[in-house]
């Protein structure tokens, strides 16, 4: 799918977050062209009509010179978007971005994509920095139905493992968590050797989107039930924090939006 690329000017690339224990957010494009289904940035479409979610990206093209202000706090890149998206690959933007950003900066980046081992020089210039990946274990049927064009598996671990090595602290986003579908344990054992931490994340069903609730309900009417049933919600997550406890690893928490925002210690 040929992705459109919307070039703008923008006043900053740093806003004021709203997630429990994050300062500030950092997207130097807007738009993701993994696409991923279930996408919890979606929401971005009813102010900017550019088409489908997924078939565009919005550049920040002075992003590299805003990334120049020193911010007090921790800094998340990025949530509407992925740094490390395919565009990325050519315009070199998140490595502009990295490159002029203040390295004082508590940063932490978070991405689907093992093109982030390119940077690894970049990320040791920072006194604080810390490397994500978001691996979730789809594979096959669900890998196609719900995000085609993100890297495989395979290749997420292998990242996570080549950004350990270089000495950098790495953590797992384990989402989004589906019932029935979503291998917890699988995932972490995949990647405990090259885990500093996880943090997992039940999907936000009500995020997701109408067409993604329809295909869950129609593809995995179970799934559906355990995330929209009062007590088959209760009964999954209590089964969940128990399996993630018997995994024995540093787990900062479960995050699920069944209420709204809230954080569910473990």
């Amino acid at each position: 799918m040929k992705v459109r690329v919307i070039e703008r000017r923008a006043k900053s690339i740093y806003t004021r977050s709203k997630i429990p224990g994050v300062e500030w957010v950092a997207n130097q494009y807007v738009g993701c062209a993994f696409a991923c289904e279930y996408c919890y940035a979606k929401f971005l479409t009813r102010w900017k009509d550019y088409g489908r979610w997924g078939s565009w990206v919005e550049v920040k093209t002075n992003a590299p010179e805003l990334a120049r202000k020193h911010v007090s706090g921790s800094v998340v890149m990025s949530t509407v978007s992925d740094p490390y998206q395919p565009i990325e690959a050519e315009l070199k933007l998140t490595r502009k971005v990295l490159r002029y950003m203040d390295k004082r900066n508590e940063l932490s980046v978070l991405t689907k994509s093992p093109l982030a081992t390119r940077d690894i020089a970049l990320f040791k210039e920072f006194q604080t920095i810390e490397v994500g990946l978001t691996i979730n274990g789809f594979r096959g049927r669900e890998k196609r139905l719900f995000e085609p064009l993100t890297p495989v598996h395979e290749a997420r671990v292998s990242a996570l493992k080549e950004l350990h090595e270089a000495g950098l602290k790495t953590y797992v986003f384990v989402s989004p968590i589906i019932p029935e579908i979503t291998d917890v344990s699988a995932v972490v054992e995949d990647t405990r050797d090259f885990s500093d931490y996880y943090f997992f994340e039940v999907l936000n069903l009500r995020a997701s989107g109408r067409e993604f609730r329809e295909l869950l309900r129609d593809e995995y009417p179970e799934s559906y039930e355990a995330l929209t049933g009062d007590e088959a919600f209760e009964e999954f997550l209590w089964g969940l924090k128990k399996e993630i406890r018997g995994l024995h690893v540093k787990a900062e928490g479960i995050e699920t939006h069944r209420e709204g925002w809230e954080f569910v210690g473990l």
